[in-house]
């Protein structure tokens, strides 16, 4: 990564001793609090804001969850009672991909529907909404108290989960979640009002949206209209919202309180020191090692030409990201403040156990459980992660069908997660996605991940043996590909129709080679589902208890994907030796392309290259805050305490990166970055001609 000595030498200053309490209480603007338990004391105490029960309510219903079904998921909201959702261009890029065509570049060339006729839908893409919540710790927890093993204990908490979503789907309608929270300390069931037919309205040209590549990428100042909107249709017709996100008529001020609702992806924030020794030492330098390899394949791919290159662009964008963001998340392990500090928490914790023999007798063995369970997971962890078809789309699908038709043949509660029947709806719109498939670039990627796995796991590895026997990767892959029917809409289609039978009596090459590898990776399943993951949540159960027993309610929930509420205030912060602006503007845009005379990154679209004279250039761009947000969060509104949308987050500083296992305090400069509400209705009135698009937004 070109910031890796950027990120590495940030990081070791990151930190000051100064202002890292042991206490893993909330500092400053930090927390992805759960709408059950919001921060009010904090927004009282600091901001003296205290809203209503009925102003929570109302942005947790206009904000929405959107995920693909290629697995990517992010935030947005709704913006008008006629179903309109504002997102990042960066989050509905795959869905605009799958739209375009070599004849219709809408990834380069944007796209506006200037009527609703002209909406255009998204292949695979679902929007839901929290509509209710309910705390099911009781009866989970319960479930597994009379096991005789955590084997036992982990497969009684599935059943009990996948049991209350389904009675509970069959009661309301919606889509039921039971969702572990506290590393298995809670569980909530949560129920979403579901959208399938999600529609594209709005998307600049990527270039605008990217400005500045991977270059700019997680830096300040930035000059990107990372901005799509989106709607959603019930019954052929716009749906009907009563719950949306007014547009502010005032501009964001610096110092000013924004609200963040959204659904951060992932952190790390409560696991044990013996959990981070893993991620440090194996978990993420192969996972960088994965990222790195299905990335390269892809440039290589896209080197044979403009098509190849239009193919591969939006899956490159989107690993390149995710590796920037894993060097930062790394180095912050590496640093040795940083990981004492997280030593220093779990051990403070530790001893408030073990001074009440009481906690001790019921939590204290937590900790050498799960240190005993993760020093078997390095001698796995290449197997884990190579033993899989799914770094293709077509491979994915193939080893979808196959484990669909063994899946569904189980009851219910004993089915993979993703085969229940709540989550059943969701697996069909990935398996019968008409998004374009291109055969060249599935078997390129296919055939680069075999060979890699080959290097990283010996020929003599069951998951190649079985995959490869004595073939080359290549051969192999280009066989199966070039014969399946998989790629046909048509043939998946019949073939879903026609049922479990149908699909494992498939002589379809690539649902043979599927079923070649599925009993290994099915195995390597059920050894880590016992040996790691039922251990993990056994164990994480014990020491959430504890955490409660010694800090109450004070500390948030690791984030996983589901709806939190963040906070924070508008303002710049001081890099090395100088002061960095809470916002940027549109000179600042021309100018900083004219400092490098459009090279790209650096280069405009047409459209704007001549804008000068068109737009108020000293209209804020984007701007940073102190929200304490993450990857998952791409597409959270920027709400003032009105409920008003200021803005829009799509990114975040260097400085920030490694708040997946820990808070970076705002005093240390990290900020996340997002679109500011001018700088749209500029754009979208005097550039795109999108003058009823602005006029839906604002209400008039």
């Amino acid at each position: 990564m070109k910031a890796n000595l950027r990120i590495a030498l940030l990081m070791v200053g990151v930190v000051c001793v100064t202002t890292l309490s042991l206490l893993p209480t909330s500092r400053a603007d930090e927390g992805m609090w759960t709408f059950d338990n919001p921060p009010l004391k904090q927004w009282k105490e600091k901001y003296n804001f205290e809203p209503t029960s009925a102003w929570l309510e109302h942005i947790r219903l206009a904000t929405v969850r959107l995920s693909e079904a290629s697995g990517g998921g992010a935030t947005g909201s709704f913006v008008s009672a006629d179903g309109l959702i504002f997102t990042n261009q960066h989050v509905g890029a795959g869905q605009v991909a799958k739209l375009s065509s070599a004849s219709a570049n809408y990834t380069r060339d944007g796209f506006y529907a200037r009527t609703r006729a002209e909406e255009l839908k998204c292949p695979d893409m679902e929007a839901n909404v929290l509509v209710s919540y309910e705390d099911v710790t009781a009866r989970v927890q319960g479930a597994a108290k009379s096991a005789s093993s955590e084997k036992e204990a982990a497969a009684q908490r599935k059943a009990i989960m996948a049991a209350i979503e389904k009675e509970d789907a069959a009661k309301t309608g919606l889509k039921s979640e039971v969702v572990t929270l506290y590393n298995g300390g809670e569980y909530w069931l949560y129920r979403f009002k579901r959208y399938t037919d999600v529609r594209l309205v709005f998307a600049p040209e990527e270039q605008i949206a990217y400005f500045g590549g991977d270059y700019d990428n997680f830096t300040f100042p930035r000059y990107d209209l990372d901005i799509t909107f989106l709607r959603v249709y019930e019954n052929g017709q716009p749906a009907k919202i009563q719950h949306y996100l007014k547009w502010a008529e005032k501009d964001v001020a610096e110092n000013e309180l924004v609200i963040v609702p959204g659904f951060p992806g992932s952190t790390a924030r409560l696991l044990t020191a013996a959990q981070l020794r893993y991620h440090r030492d194996t978990g993420n330098p192969l996972q960088k090692l994965v990222w790195t390899s299905r990335s390269e394949a892809l440039k290589r791919y896209g080197t044979q030409g403009e098509e190849q290159r239009r193919q591969a662009a939006p899956t490159i964008r989107g690993l390149e990201n995710s590796l920037k963001r894993l060097v930062g998340q790394q180095a912050g392990l590496e640093n040795p403040r940083i990981f004492q500090k997280k030593e220093d928490e779990d051990a403070a914790l530790r001893k408030a156990v073990a001074a009440n023999p009481e906690w001790q007798l019921a939590y204290g063995d937590g900790w050498s459980q799960l240190e005993k369970a993760y020093a078997e997971l390095p001698v796995q962890a290449k197997r884990l992660a190579f033993s899989t078809l799914a770094a293709s789309r077509l491979g994915m699908l193939a080893s979808n069908f196959v484990r669909y038709a063994e899946e569904v043949r189980k009851p219910n509660e004993q089915r993979y997660e993703e085969f229940r029947d709540n989550r059943l709806e969701a697996m069909k719109l990935a398996l019968l996605s008409p998004a374009p498939l291109y055969p060249e670039m599935e078997a390129a990627i296919l055939a680069a991940w075999l060979e890699e796995g080959k290097r990283a796991l010996g020929a003599e590895d069951p998951f190649i043996r079985a995959a490869l026997g004595q073939a080359m990767p290549a051969e192999v892959v280009s066989n199966a590909v070039r014969n399946s029917k998989l790629q046909d809409l048509a043939f998946r289609q019949s073939l879903f129709t026609a049922g479990a039978d149908a699909i494992q009596k498939s002589s379809d090459p690539l649902l043979v080679l599927a079923r070649k590898v599925e009993p290994i990776i099915r195995e390597l399943r059920a050894w880590n589902e016992d040996k790691i993951l039922s251990i993990e949540v056994a164990a994480g159960e014990k020491i959430a208890k504890a955490r409660f027993a010694v800090y109450g309610k004070s500390v948030y929930p690791d984030a996983n994907f589901n709806l939190r509420i963040q906070y924070g205030t508008v303002a710049g912060y001081e890099e090395d030796t100088t002061l960095v602006p809470f916002k940027t503007t549109f000179y600042g845009l021309y100018d900083r392309a004219n400092s490098f005379n459009e090279k790209p990154p650096y280069h405009l679209p047409a459209r704007w290259q001549n804008a000068k004279s068109v737009l108020e250039l000293a209209t804020p761009f984007n701007f940073v805050y102190s929200a304490d947000t993450i990857g998952g969060n791409s597409g959270s509104p920027v709400i003032n305490r009105n409920a008003e949308v200021v803005g829009i987050n799509f990114d975040s500083n260097v400085q920030k990166l490694p708040n997946r296992y820990l808070y970076i305090d705002e005093r240390e400069g990290a900020r996340a970055v997002g679109v500011h509400a001018a700088a749209v209705v500029e754009a979208l009135q005097k550039l795109y001609g999108a003058g009823d698009l602005v006029k839906e937004i604002k209400g008039r």
